[in-house]
């Protein structure tokens, strides 16, 4: 996963109502006629925010009919925890601050 997805990523999952989505998804996939009625906010805003996830690559849509079903992307979601648990250490920053004396200290 490259820095570009992981921030769109973690963009999509900024917002309460998407991270709770995406919990919900982690029990089981649903559609958006499911989701109503859990947020109390309209069809088109439950589909607003199922397209950012999906814009994000962290839900699946198929179809079954008339219904759209969403299901999470678990492969991505994996990608996120590596690439979150794999960060670059940027701990020589604070070595060169330490060593210019413009380290300062917050406790």
């Amino acid at each position: 996963m490259d820095t570009k997805q992981m921030v769109n990523a973690l963009k999509a999952l900024a917002d309460p109502t998407r991270l709770k989505i995406i919990s919900l998804l982690n029990h089981r996939s649903c559609c958006v006629c499911e989701l109503v009625p859990i947020f109390g906010i309209s069809q088109p805003a439950v589909s607003k925010h199922m397209s950012k996830l999906k814009s994000a690559d962290l839900v699946i849509e198929s179809r079954r009919g008339q219904w759209v079903i969403y299901t999470l992307n678990q492969e991505r979601l994996e990608q996120l925890r590596f690439a979150l648990g794999n960060l670059p250490d940027y701990s020589e920053e604070f070595e060169k601050l330490a060593a210019q004396g413009l380290l300062v200290t917050c406790e």
